[in-house]
């Protein structure tokens, strides 16, 4: 029997939410990283401090447009990218 491979392609690319810059309100971009990532206050403070870094990681393109757009409306900077190596 011959050995077959499967090439599965899926149409949702997995998406990470990056937060370059915290911006002015620091206090008000951590209130929305506590929301989206479940973290605790104290956890999405340190996180905010740390940018640039990945907020949120394996979401739906769909999510990750919300979520960059509601970072942004806080008044950080973000992008949302294609999860690398998938």
């Amino acid at each position: 029997m011959a050995d077959e491979s499967f090439l599965l392609v899926c149409d949702a690319v997995p998406h990470e939410v990056v937060l370059t810059d915290p911006g002015v309100d620091v206090l008000g971009v951590v209130q929305v990283v506590r929301r989206l990532a479940g973290l605790s206050l104290w956890h999405s403070k340190v996180l905010v401090r740390q940018a640039p870094v990945v907020v949120l990681v394996g979401v739906a393109e769909e999510e990750a447009v919300a979520a960059v757009s509601a970072l942004r409306d806080a008044g950080a900077r973000a992008e949302a990218r294609e999860q690398p190596g998938v």
